[in-house]
């Protein structure tokens, strides 16, 4: 027993010691495990501290709490959109304002030098898209803007892949800086600024404001252009088409008549034809009728005749016979009988012989009316078979000449309506474009001058005016003049009370005195005053007239007038 506890205490220090060095390994595996930080293909880092600066990409090292300090670097490419409108809008060579929508992809260099530079000079910028475009998004602005300012709009829209080229070659060398490269550009949108945020107090915007409106009036007017001519083509390729139609339309109803008018005569011959064939058949029916019946009638007349001679025969037998009765008594008798009956017998044949000749005639007659009706019936058809034929011809020819006729007038019609509608545009615009520059030229007129312009339109209508204020006068058919002197202290000076005061000679105060009782008076006087032109009496209206600065044109005005009354009276 105590050999057993001898040879166990014994091996107890061979168990301890390796224990003790397996917990102490394991316990060191886990502080390095702890303190070890491994670099990934998306994220870097560049340890600082003890040892000195460390850049981490593919590996890994230990990183002592106190001693070191770590800085994560994104090695992953960074979407960055940077876009430019409205009034940040880039201005291009020739001053026009684009809107301009880019996307930058840019990533940390992967050499140590360079993800060392990104630690140092963009910190967790790298690891926030944001961040890091607020930092860096001035620059890609200024490449965009350097080298928009080397083309023009068209180019950029022409030669994005040069634009792109040239950002990326101006912007590369700011990036490299930080630590970036730039991997590439893309313009996701480029067009032209909207013309209300164009400043027409900037000396940019206004030069690019009147190129861009200048190339918009002129494409609307190119637009317009073709518009235009597309219409004018477009109706003119269906007016041909209308015409084509008509034509065709035309022949087709010539064909549809012509056709019509052959049917017509092909029934017509028929009809005659069978008119003829059937007059054939119907007098050769009478013909052998009228031979049937002549064949009759010539029996009948036979037998008729052979009944006769029988009669006769057997009347002469009969008296034959008497008469050899009566020979023995009267021999001269017998003489006297052969005699009668000779002469009966050449009566017979005289009455047949007639009769003969009889019906040979109403033969004859009957055969010469059949054919008279005969020709009288084939000329009546044929006259209506040309009547016909003659009636159709001039309907055809009248059809086509009513739809030429129709034709000629649609046309002329339309192009007099055409010419008209032209000739008025035309005289409209000249007319808008005469009032236009009138009202343009009234407009810069000063006041004076439009005031001088109203006068000389009243001087215009001035004579009429002084013909009116004398039209009353020429209803007074007498004036009668009392001059009486010496009354209510007038001194024995004549006066005529006449509203002047007593001034002026007796032919003044008499037209003085009409003129008041004008009853267009406040009208007309009105108008003068604006001429400066006294007209309640004769004698004002000579003094305004002489003192006003436009009297050599008055006189001028008013002396055809007045001799024009003269005249008159």
């Amino acid at each position: 027993m105590n050999d057993v506890v001898a040879q166990s205490s014994s091996v107890i220090p061979y168990l301890v010691y390796p224990g003790i060095f397996l917990v102490l390994a394991i316990i060191l595996s886990m502080i390095l495990a702890k303190l070890y930080k491994r670099a990934s293909k998306e994220i870097g880092f560049v340890r600082t501290g003890f040892g000195g600066e460390k850049v981490v990409i593919n590996g890994g090292a230990l990183v002592l709490p106190v001693f070191h300090e770590t800085m994560p670097v994104n090695m992953n490419t960074v979407r960055l959109a940077v876009e430019r409108k409205n009034t940040d809008a880039l201005i291009t060579l020739d001053r026009l304002r684009i809107d301009v929508k880019a996307e930058f992809y840019v990533r940390v260099r992967p050499d140590a030098q360079s993800i060392a530079t990104a630690a140092q000079t963009l910190g967790m910028r790298t690891m926030h898209p944001d961040a890091l475009k607020e930092l860096v998004e001035g620059k890609f602005v200024d490449a965009l803007r350097s080298v928009a300012a080397g083309m023009t709009m068209n180019q950029l829209h022409e030669q994005r892949a040069d634009f792109v080229q040239k950002v990326q070659q101006v912007s590369s060398a700011d990036l490299a800086m930080n630590g970036l490269e730039l991997e590439s550009v893309s313009l996701t949108g480029l067009d032209q600024t909207s013309i209300e945020h164009f400043n027409a107090n900037n000396a940019f915007d206004a030069e690019g404001l009147t190129k861009l409106t200048e190339q918009i009036e002129l494409r609307k007017k190119a637009r317009n252009d073709i518009e235009q001519d597309t219409r004018i083509q477009i109706e003119t390729k269906n007016l041909e088409a209308e015409r084509q139609s008509f034509l065709i339309g035309r022949d087709t109803e010539f064909a549809r008549l012509e056709q019509e008018r052959e049917i017509e005569l092909k029934r017509a011959g028929q009809a005659s034809e069978v008119a003829r064939e059937q007059a054939l058949r119907t007098r050769e029916a009478d013909q052998a009728k009228i031979e049937a019946k002549q064949k009759v009638d010539s029996s009948q007349i036979e037998a008729d005749r052979a009944v006769k001679e029988a009669q006769i025969a057997q009347e002469q037998a009969l008296a034959l016979a008497r008469q050899e009765q009566q020979i023995a008594v009267q021999n001269k008798s017998r003489e006297e009988s052969q005699s009668r009956a000779e002469a009966d017998k050449a009566r017979a044949e005289a009455v047949a012989a007639e009769e003969q000749v009889g019906t040979a005639r109403e033969t004859e007659i009957a055969e010469r009316q059949k054919r008279i009706e005969l020709i009288d019936a084939s000329r009546e058809a044929e006259r209506a078979a040309i009547g016909i034929k003659v009636q159709a011809e001039a309907e055809k020819h009248a059809a086509a000449n009513r739809g030429e006729a129709v034709r000629l007038t649609a046309e002329s019609e339309a192009e007099a309506a055409k010419l008209k509608a032209e000739g008025d545009r035309v005289r409209f615009e000249v007319e808008a474009a005469g009032q236009r520059a009138v009202n343009e030229a009234a407009n810069l007129l000063s006041s004076d001058q439009v005031s001088m312009a109203t006068k000389l339109a009243l001087l215009k209508v001035l004579p009429e005016l002084i013909r009116e204020a004398a039209r009353p006068m020429e209803s007074i058919d007498s004036i009668k003049i009392v001059q009486v002197e010496g009354l209510q202290g007038n001194g024995g000076a004549g006066v005529a009370i006449d509203g002047d005061g007593g001034n002026g000679n007796l032919a003044n105060s008499a037209v003085s005195a009409a003129l008041r009782y004008r009853a267009q008076a406040p009208l007309i006087d009105g108008l003068m005053k604006e001429l400066g032109i006294d007209g309640s009496s004769l004698e004002a209206m000579t003094r305004s007239v002489a003192a006003t600065s436009a009297a050599p044109i008055i006189a001028s005005v008013i002396a055809p007038a007045a001799a024009a009354a003269s005249e008159e009276e």
